[in-house]
């Protein structure tokens, strides 16, 4: 395999500002010109052939991508401002591509055309004519000019918002201080990584509010008043992003209303599995009574082990668990109920070792082989990967290139999140353009004392993002608007949620273990704690989803809410039963989903995880490393993306229509109780 010579090249990593600016503009209008000539066909030459209707797209999204995925990822501001400013130019652009009635009427008369002929369309064919003709409905292109003409507007100002919104995001570089005396509790590593500086003769650290940073003060800082101060500014880290949003969602409704639809989220989940956005407040409220009274359980079970501890150290004690007890006594209960020990667990996750081990686990899964290359990149310590089918022979079993950047540093997008950079398409010869993605972490570093080690969350998610980055690379799509993670938004986490339970599993936590002394694996008694420690507290760790869910649904269906900050602060006490703070924070600045693709799509964390329990239950839970069922997992799942509907998909793997009894097993032991309106 290292003689053959992957049949495309890899992207290019070496663009300065002005040629980002540049050759956005090029592209702009090379495709402005290629849709006024789309848009001046004569009626009767309209058909599936003359209009490049997947082409186009296709080509811009190769050659844009990779120039915006700079302001996520680039050291340089000058490049980061460059690509943030190529984003709202191309976005405005779409919108305005997307707003062309002539460019529709040619797709009206394509497929009018089609019909005429007689031509034969394959079933991906026809699921994209049915879809561009639902793309311009939903577009406004059977609107008045002059209302087109405002819908173009309120477009382009929003559009304008989220990218403004989702810069401050990555760009946020807050922190906290604390005296050495204030830390006690957080592990030796951790602070021993934060930044240390003398004020007023006192050492002071500085926590920044990336997750390596700020989590491990939330778990594990004994001093209640040091998480109280960290939690708030954590909360307020981003309160310049409250009037954007504000007026995003003001944007939303003035939009929704020229549609026609009676909401945002009834103009959204038109085209997801749940289809209404009362499917969706239905689903969310039959699942949070479940849940609340298992959460009244968790919460009081934590209330106690706080009473006792308070007393132990002379704390006052109100009755009262805040938000910054919650991780703090999640961990003391699993530590004290299962003697687990995550700072002990956490030396047997050296990165170096893992990241490895958790890659040899998806070749042999789905039997395909990464092979390290050296060269071009945005970083140096990223890796660049060829992907090849398992015993690849020629070119043309080449599968797609891959990047890991997985440390932090600052401006970098600061959680974990695959983006799929290139897609992977058939071209019109007949040959296919393969597909690029890339993995973002943001892992903790080595310190002078330990190499870099992960925490079992991290490693879990490592096998979530992965499983968006097979699912980019392994799909066999004809159009690239169906490749890869291109479903139905509210089902496109299930295949990742559904290989989380491969961090659960003791065979492959024996097998990616390794103490970073001794390197020996995990031990079976720590295995079998960390199994049983995955749904402890889980009310209160779900009744926290549904709160961010019921926060993005509500703001998108009710019309008279105002202070979102108030809503956010209220529903998180309400739903989540923790109690906020004092004075109520703007900690809906921070919600990077409801600005980023998932507005009124929230729920679908909680939704797919019905079909991530049934895929895992009824197919790999008795032999999860199976590279048969792996196959069967790639050809059901991954090869067709989004190119037939999602319950067909998931008919074909799991042998039967999707049900909700492996999801209500795994929470309650109860699997005649379905909560999932499917």
């Amino acid at each position: 395999m290292s003689s053959l010579t992957p049949p495309q090249a890899p992207a290019t990593w070496a663009h300065t500002p002005d040629q980002v600016t540049t050759l956005i503009n090029e592209l702009i209008a090379k495709d402005s010109a290629l849709w006024d000539k789309v848009g001046s066909l004569p009626p009767e030459e309209c058909t599936f052939e003359s209009l490049p209707i997947s082409r186009a797209d296709a080509e811009m999204e190769t050659m844009t991508e990779p120039l915006l995925f700079y302001q996520n990822i680039s050291t340089s501001k000058e490049l980061r401002d460059a690509a943030n400013a190529a984003e709202v130019l191309l976005r405005d652009h779409g919108i305005e591509i997307s707003m062309r009635l002539d460019v529709y009427q040619a797709k009206v008369n394509a497929e009018k055309n089609i019909k005429a002929s007689g031509r034969k369309l394959s079933p991906e064919e026809e699921r994209l004519v049915e879809k561009l003709l639902l793309d311009g409905k939903r577009a406004g292109l059977n609107l008045p000019d002059k209302e087109r003409k405002e819908l173009e507007k309120l477009k382009k100002e929003l559009s304008q918002i989220c990218v403004e919104f989702s810069k401050n995001f990555n760009e946020e570089n807050g922190h906290v201080s604390f005296a050495l005396e204030e830390l006690k509790g957080v592990p030796e590593d951790v602070v021993s990584g934060y930044n240390k500086r003398e004020e007023d003769g006192k050492t002071l650290y500085g926590v920044t509010f990336k997750t390596p940073d700020i989590f491990p003060l939330f778990k594990f800082a004994e001093n209640p008043e040091t998480r109280r101060r960290a939690h708030e500014g954590y909360d307020n880290r981003l309160s310049i992003n409250a009037p954007l949003l504000d007026k995003a969602l003001d944007l939303r409704r003035q939009i929704a209303k020229l549609l026609g639809y009676p909401t945002w989220a009834d103009y959204i989940t038109e085209v997801k599995m749940v289809k209404t956005a009362a499917n969706v407040h239905t689903f969310l409220d039959d699942l949070q009574k479940k849940l609340r009274p298992v959460g009244l359980k968790d919460r009081e079970t934590l209330l106690k082990l706080k009473e006792k501890e308070h007393e132990e150290k002379g704390y006052p004690f109100d009755g009262q668990l805040y938000i910054w007890d919650y991780r703090y006594y999640d961990q003391k209960f699993i530590q004290s109920s299962l003697d687990l020990d995550e700072k002990l667990v956490k030396e047997y996750f050296p990165v170096s070792v893992i990241v490895p081990q958790i890659i040899q686990i998806y070749q042999n899964l789905l039997s395909i082989k990464f092979v390290e290359m050296k060269g071009d990149s945005w970083h140096p310590e990223v890796q660049k990967y060829s992907v090849w089918k398992k015993d690849a022979k020629t070119p043309e079993d080449f599968v797609g290139y891959c990047y890991l950047d997985l440390f932090p540093r600052e401006a970098k997008y600061p959680h974990a999140a695959v983006w799929g950079l290139i897609p992977g398409y058939l071209k019109p010869d007949g040959t296919r353009h393969y597909p690029t993605v890339a993995m973002v972490a943001n892992l903790a570093k080595p310190t002078p004392e330990r190499p870099a080690l992960m925490t079992h969350d991290d490693a879990v998610t490592f096998f979530h993002e992965f499983g968006h980055a097979v699912h980019g690379l392994l799909s066999r799509t004809q159009f690239s608007k169906f490749h890869g993670t291109s479903v139905a938004r509210d089902f496109v986490e299930a295949p990742s949620q559904m290989l989380e339970n491969w961090g659960w599993e003791q065979k492959v936590l024996k097998k990616i273990s390794s103490h970073y002394k001794t390197q020996e694996p995990l031990p079976d008694d720590l295995i079998q704690k960390l199994i049983k420690s995955r749904y402890v507290n889980a009310g209160l760790f779900y009744l926290r989803q549904l709160f961010f869910a019921t926060y993005d649904i509500k703001v998108h269906t009710d019309k008279d809410a105002t202070d979102y900050t108030q809503l956010w602060n209220d529903l998180r006490q309400e739903i989540s039963l923790v109690i906020g703070p004092k004075s109520a924070l703007p900690g809906q600045g921070s919600f990077g989903h409801i600005t980023g693709g998932y507005d009124a799509g929230y729920y679908g964390y909680m939704y797919s995880l019905v079909f991530a329990a049934d895929m895992y239950a009824t197919v790999f839970k008795k032999d999860p490393l199976n590279p048969a069922l792996g196959e069967k997992y790639k050809n059901s799942i991954l090869l067709p993306g989004g190119s037939r509907e999602e319950l067909d998909s998931l008919a074909e793997f799991l042998g039967r229509p999707p049900n909700a009894e492996a999801f209500m097993e795994e929470l309650f032991g109860d699997s005649k109780t379905s909560s999932a309106n499917l």
